[in-house]
């Protein structure tokens, strides 16, 4: 199943499929669970300067780099670049500061969090910062804009964007894939610790449907937890990151919770029969849980389109 657990880039780096994602991840925490997210397999470190933790990721990967159990060639650490540092003259500082706290000297992919300024990122190629870069929460028109931006040198190779059963970006995945550019899917199992969320909000964890799919692999339940709001949580996690990983899309679900984080991880020794993938793509109700809110006023808004 060598598909289903490295997504090619244009570079010629390879990126395994499934990742941890850091976001949420207090100091401390965020520590622990990489180095236990190692420890079980984990290759793909989804990382950001915005989490405020990238320091504390930075301890971990050292650790298990000097007790030898993994090496760095063998990691793929992704960052982003966040919107105060678009500013051509503050990129390179910005790439600079996140490698000094993960202690790296290089990252394997760097990202435009918002789609606004993408220029200046093309340097930090050159001078061998990064291996690669890409772009997060981009829409089709803006992709498209970037592609066609004359005198463009490095192609994004990785767009991360917000995947659920309720959101699965069908359009923009193929359009992206279409131009060769890998997708990474956020929040792929509904976000239920998501902070800014309300009693009303729409939870997958609670869907008949994704249950009954559930069931029907007899996966062990993902029982209520520290992350988990609600305690009748029965839906099992891993239908819903092997979902992304059959449409050929990296995911980086979220834990701090080594049982979590262990389970996870195994969603390679079965797979979704083509009715259940329809099932899961289906659904007709729509919900974003990251909408960015705060940059609905900016020109480069990008779920405009939705």
């Amino acid at each position: 199943m060598d598909m289903a657990t490295y997504l090619e880039l244009p570079t010629g780096g390879r990126m395994p499929i499934l990742g941890l994602g850091t976001w949420q991840s207090l100091q401390g925490a965020a520590r622990d669970a990489v180095r236990f997210a190692i420890d079980v397999g984990y290759r793909h470190l989804d990382c950001a300067y915005m989490y405020q933790n990238e320091s504390d990721i930075g301890d971990a990967l050292r650790q298990k780099i000097q007790e030898g159990v993994v090496r760095r060639e063998e990691l793929f650490i992704v960052s982003k670049l966040w919107s105060t540092f678009h500013e051509r003259s503050l990129v390179k500082q910005a790439c600079q500061k996140t490698l000094a706290a993960l202690q790296l000297d290089y990252l394997d992919l760097y990202l435009m969090h918002c789609p606004m300024g993408f220029k200046a990122m093309e340097e930090l190629v050159d001078v061998g910062m990064v291996k690669a870069i890409g772009v997060s929460n981009f829409n089709c028109k803006q992709i498209h804009r970037l592609l066609s931006k004359p005198g463009l040198r490095h192609k994004p190779a990785n767009n991360q964007i917000e995947s659920h059963p309720y959101l699965p970006q069908e359009e923009l995945i193929k359009f992206c894939q279409s131009k060769g550019i890998s997708v990474t899917a956020y929040c792929p199992l509904g976000a239920p610790n998501w902070p800014r969320s309300k009693p009303d909000h729409i939870s997958l964890l609670d869907d008949p449907q994704i249950k009954e799919i559930a069931l029907k692999h007899n996966k062990t339940p993902a029982q209520k937890g520290r992350e988990f709001a609600d305690e009748k949580c029965y839906v099992l996690l891993q239908v819903l990151i092997r979902l992304q990983i059959q449409r050929n899309v990296s995911v980086i679900p979220k834990s701090v919770t080594p049982q979590h984080i262990e389970e996870n991880f195994k969603v390679f020794d079965f797979e979704l029969a083509q009715e259940e993938m329809e099932t899961l793509l289906g659904f007709k109700k729509r919900y974003r849980i990251c909408a960015l809110s705060e940059c609905k006023n900016h020109k480069d808004y990008p779920f405009t389109e939705d």
